[in-house]
């Protein structure tokens, strides 16, 4: 499959006008008006973006993804697992723009609690890789000053759910200052890290905070869930001038891929087709994509035929591409793994049904968490997450 990364995601049904700035950070790539184009086959070609077309104009050779035969020895480009990928995404923005710094808990020397700072320190020093106190509501205000002051600061939380103790930061400061300041004051910050249910993390190191944040005006929000779009997600990040949080989950740190050599960035408002199909359109995002991916393979079999779109954006949403999947297979399931009150998922389900109701064949389906603290037993643990069978279950009530 063909994927078009540019530099500006497309329009969003969601975005308010005014609670979002234009993204100046970009022109590089404006002026040289050319995107890359990574086919699943691992290629890279140039394109002329044509004044007045659209980004998927671009898109060819159009395959399904669980379809690729060809050799990864034979690919271009190299192995990554995805915190290395985050890790070379982050130093080749620290290399480009001096500006950029990192600060959190445990960053600086021993690298991150899943390493993904590491050996940053030894190479920029102190004042570009900087240590706190374990105080999330002090160094997330100061990553605000900082960005204020024209700094391009990352926040890394050792753990998403730490960053409840920063909400206020976030929230009245991250998210509004911009507006609140009459636009005198930018602040392109990234706050990221690790989240979701891991392996018997116990409930308190087992949040998804997705539903809490997006609620904030003036702060986008994307999940990554391969090492290829967690570094262009990064490097596009780093890059906006909106306050940008990242979403990773705890368990696909070490998931591999093999990704380009050239230098590549992922739209922040740009979902990504995973499996082109006809029968059922089914909205993943993080983890979860794993999840739908392994019941397609069943649902398959079956004889059925899923689209499944990693949404990627979780703020604003990417109604665009989601819109001409809905019109084409009528049908729509909802995968995540955020609870299921006020969750993304609900949000999705209001905003599918608001501009694309006439086109449903059948009612919006969401799978969601259970609206339980996590358990720390694993069966138990499990027992609260989505599950592949049961999304095999949904796609088959819904199609028939």
């Amino acid at each position: 499959m063909a994927t078009v990364f540019h530099a500006l995601g497309a329009g969003s049904a969601l975005s308010p006008p005014n609670s979002l700035h234009s993204n100046r950070s970009f022109s590089a790539f404006e002026r040289k008006s050319r995107f890359l184009i990574v086919r699943s086959d691992g290629r890279g070609a140039n394109h002329v973006l044509r004044p007045g077309s659209r980004s998927q104009h671009l898109i060819t050779n159009a395959t399904k993804a669980d379809s690729s035969s060809a050799s990864t020895t034979s690919k271009p480009g190299h192995e990554l697992l995805l915190f290395e990928a985050l890790r070379e995404g982050l130093e080749e923005e620290m290399d480009r723009d001096p500006r950029v710094c990192v600060m959190g808990e445990d960053v600086g020397h021993y690298g991150g609690s899943y390493k993904v700072t590491k050996g940053l320190a030894t190479k920029y020093g102190d004042l570009r890789v900087l240590d706190t106190p374990i105080a999330e509501n002090s160094f997330t205000g100061m990553g605000i000053g900082a960005a204020m002051t024209g700094l391009r600061p990352i926040v890394e939380g050792m753990n998403m759910g730490f960053l409840l103790l920063a909400f206020n930061q976030i929230s009245n400061n991250c998210g509004m200052l911009h507006y609140t300041s009459g636009g005198q004051f930018k602040i392109p910050i990234v706050i990221r890290g690790p989240g979701g249910v891991g392996r018997q993390l116990g409930a308190e190191h087992s949040q998804r905070l997705e539903s809490y944040f997006q609620s904030i005006p003036g702060i986008q929000m994307v999940a990554c869930s391969t090492p290829y779009n967690a570094k262009g997600l990064m490097k596009a990040a780093i890059r906006s001038e909106n306050p940008v949080i990242l979403f990773e989950h705890v368990l696909l740190y070490n998931l591999k891929e093999r990704i380009p050599d050239e230098e590549y960035i992922c739209s922040l408002e740009e979902a990504e087709m995973v499996r082109p199909g006809e029968h059922i359109t089914i909205l993943t995002y993080s983890r979860m994509r794993y999840h739908v991916m392994q019941a397609a393979k069943t649902l398959v079999n079956k004889g059925y035929d899923p689209e499944v779109i990693d949404i990627r954006s979780l703020k604003p949403f990417d109604l665009h591409t989601i819109g001409n999947s809905v019109k084409k297979t009528h049908r729509v399931l909802i995968v995540e793994e955020c609870m299921r009150t006020g969750g993304i998922g609900a949000s999705l389900t209001a905003a599918i049904t608001e501009n694309f109701h006439d086109y449903l064949d059948a009612p919006i389906v969401c799978l969601s968490s259970q609206d339980v603290p996590t358990p720390y037993a694993g069966t138990l643990e499990d027992w609260t997450v989505v599950q592949p069978s049961q999304i095999v279950t949904a796609v088959e009530q819904l199609c028939q």
